[in-house]
């Protein structure tokens, strides 16, 4: 350990007493050298002392690719690059300014690639110094935060989820469309709705039982889902319904994209007990608007809506467009 406040008796207990604690901690040195790397710290990482201790190769430890920890950031003056840091996946990062001036907390995935598994680590970055106030070292803390973050993220599903299909929920359906909206406002791109009905799925489920009106509709979503672009979202609207919403596509694009769901249900070829040789079918209302402040997200739904409606009246088993768009 570097020189700190005390005698050489304090520098030892603080060496062993670090060596020992349950949490990993690793110390690097103003060369960004490791100095300490504690027993806590190598069953986390499944990496020993003996291969990092006198090394800047901490970092192997936890990532694939090289990066800079916390406490690399804090010994090479380096802090603002934290909100760099910031921008990667699931990652969270702040300057402490109400506890010892220049530490560094942060959350995120950690690729840990000697144990072979991800892990959610949660760490803290904190100066060493001596009796003059000096910078000598810094200490990193860390903490394994997977099990709580896994059980954020299963919540997060439950609130915006269907249960039965694993598509988006009604609220999630509702949150992102205004947000959509508001983006089409913003952008003057348009925004297409779909909105989807399983044909004649009461009498299906009754002859079916639940579980087989269950399956049907799991199937369905599957088939659904599979004509999605990266930016689109499919919905559980409610019941047999589904929902899609097609960011910055015209009208024309979403009949395309209508006919191609109609065509790849039809295709799963879902036997329908209603009639011998007859499979489940869905019908399609389409929409499309040029968002506006003349015009709003829940009209765009109601044409959508309309345009259903009217392919159901037409005989089911076709996409119906609006009879007029909204300005």
């Amino acid at each position: 350990m570097p020189p700190l406040a005390g005698g050489a008796p304090d520098r030892a207990f603080a060496h062993q007493l670090m060596e020992m604690l349950a949490i990993p901690v690793f110390v690097l040195d103003l060369q960004c050298r490791v100095m300490l790397w504690n027993l806590a710290c190598e069953r986390l990482t499944g990496v020993s002392a003996s291969e990092v201790v006198g090394t800047r190769n901490h970092w192997r430890a936890f990532f694939e690719e090289q990066r800079p920890t916390l406490a690399d950031l804090l010994v090479e003056d380096r802090a603002e690059e934290i909100g760099r840091l910031r921008a990667r996946p699931s990652m969270a990062a702040r300057p402490d300014h109400g506890g010892q001036q220049g530490h560094l907390s942060a959350e995120s995935w950690c690729d840990m690639p000697r144990m072979g598994r991800r892990r959610y680590l949660a760490a803290d970055a904190s100066p060493i110094h001596d009796e003059h106030g000096q910078l000598v070292a810094v200490v990193q803390t860390l903490r394994d935060l997977t099990e709580e973050k896994m059980a954020q993220v299963a919540l997060e599903q439950l609130a915006t989820r269907d249960g039965l299909t694993g598509l988006a929920n009604r609220r999630c359906f509702d949150d992102t469309l205004h947000a959509e909206w508001a983006r089409a406002l913003r952008q003057h791109q348009p925004l297409s709705l779909l909105m989807v009905d399983v044909d004649n799925f009461k009498a299906y489920n009754d002859a079916n039982g639940h579980l087989g009106g269950d399956e049907c509709l799991k199937r369905i979503a599957g088939a659904v889902a599979s004509e999605m672009r990266a930016n689109d979202l499919v919905a559980r609207y409610g019941g047999e319904e589904f929902a899609v919403i097609l960011p910055n596509q015209s009208l024309k694009g979403a009949a395309s994209v209508a006919e191609r769901i109609r065509t790849r249900v039809e295709a799963l070829q879902v036997p329908n007990r209603l009639a011998a040789g007859t499979h489940v079918t869905v019908s399609i209302g389409a929409a499309t608007a040029i968002a506006s402040h003349d015009n709003s997200a829940s009209e765009l739904v109601a044409i959508a809506d309309a345009a259903l409606y009217r392919a159901k009246h037409m005989g089911r088993n076709r996409i119906s467009l609006p009879l007029s768009e909204p300005s």
